[in-house]
This record gives C-alpha cells, structure tokens and sequence, in this order.
C-alpha cells in the first residue's frame, strides 16, 4: 500500500510494504518485504532496506545506508553520510552505515556515517553513536556508551560471573 500523497519514484518494493503520506522514495532505493515506511520519510537513491523493517515519522536515510532485516528505527532517528560537509560540495564517495539484523534504534538517536550497528543492538533515545555498536549490546548516552547486553527479543540478559545468560540458556561472552 502507497499512500497517494507520498512522493514514491523506487519500482524495488516488496510486497505488503506500506508507505504513508508525504514521504518520498527515490528511484533506486531497495525496500524488501512486509515494510512500514511511516510519513514524513525521505529515502535516498543507494538505500536498501531488508524485509520486516519500520522506519517510524521524521527519518531521513542518506545515500550509503544498508539497513538489514526486522530492524526497528524510531521517530526522527537522524544519520549521516559526510564527516566534512559543506553546501555544493561532495565526498567521492559517501560513508556506508550498516544497521545489522533485528537492532533497535530510539527515538532521536544520532548515527555518525561509517556506523555499524550490530545484530539486536539496542540504541537508547537520544544517543549519540559515533562509533561501530556490538551485537546484542545496549547503548545509552553522549556519546553512546555500552551499559548493558539485550537478548533477540530486546529484554536484558542476566549477568552470570564471567558472561551473560541468553534468554534462551545460552551463555553469551560480549565482544568489544
């Protein structure tokens, strides 16, 4: 489902992917599967979004972005893709962000260009992430430090002595 005030150029949409008004979809953007792709959304031409994603109001994502599947991105999330901007001058290349599977970010969060966000990170509202987040890890602050380790389903894992306990019994030894 398109809304019909959005503005959606991109022909690579999966299906069951909704998009609400007044958002804007460039021509090469990739959107997979079952998407919800709220209002007042701008996507980028080398943007690629995996299946199950929501990218909730007030999103912008830039050229660079790769966002895999069942990612959750909260309202006015900001990124960004040039370390040295400035009006009417532009990088070779910009900055690749990768948001890893099943990660979480917060209402506005800020996302340094460059940034990887590992496999069901969570991200704090408000956080500043000016560096790669390790899987499973919980990031608060500003900058964005680590407090804490989330299971697949966001809940906090139980620290036990040396490693962490996984809601599925598992033991989990963080890598940062």
């Amino acid at each position: 489902m398109i809304h019909q005030l959005a503005d959606v150029q991109a022909k690579n949409i999966g299906s069951n992917t909704q998009i609400w008004q007044y958002a804007v979809v460039l021509p090469n953007a990739i959107i997979g599967n079952n998407c919800n792709i709220n209002c007042h959304v701008f996507i980028e031409n080398d943007v690629q979004i995996g299946n199950n994603v929501t990218v909730k109001s007030g999103v912008q994502l830039w050229d660079g972005i790769c966002i895999e599947d069942n990612v959750f991105i909260g309202p006015n999330v900001s990124f960004t893709n040039d370390m040295y901007p400035r009006s009417k001058k532009y990088p070779d290349s910009f900055l690749k962000t990768k948001i890893m599977k099943g990660a979480s970010i917060g209402a506005g969060a800020i996302v340094q260009g460059g940034i990887t966000v590992g496999e069901f990170a969570m991200i704090g509202a408000g956080s500043l992430v000016t560096k790669d987040v390790p899987p499973h890890a919980l990031v608060l602050g500003i900058p964005a430090r680590i407090v804490g380790w989330v299971n697949k389903d966001g809940s906090k894992m139980e620290k036990c002595n040396d490693f962490f306990l996984t809601n599925e019994g598992e033991k989990w030894f963080p890598s940062f």
